[in-house]
């Protein structure tokens, strides 16, 4: 199991998977906003996205849990 986390503060502009997507290293999950710029927020490993903890709109802080990766 792999936690996406942010890596920074910022709102959730845009989810790019959903549950039970694979995904591939370096994929992009979500799309945060902060301070006018997009920050893509991208898969560490290869596997399946088994549980999204964000919606879109929601604010996040660094290191806040955003999805998760088996």
């Amino acid at each position: 199991m792999n936690q996406v986390v942010a890596s920074m503060a910022g709102s959730v502009w845009k989810i790019v998977v959903q549950e039970g997507e694979t995904v591939s290293n370096g994929q992009d999950i979500v799309i945060l906003e902060s301070m006018k710029m997009e920050i893509p927020i991208a898969a560490e490993v290869d596997g399946v996205v088994k549980e999204l903890k964000v919606s879109e709109g929601d604010f996040v802080n660094e290191g806040d849990v955003i999805a998760v990766i088996e």
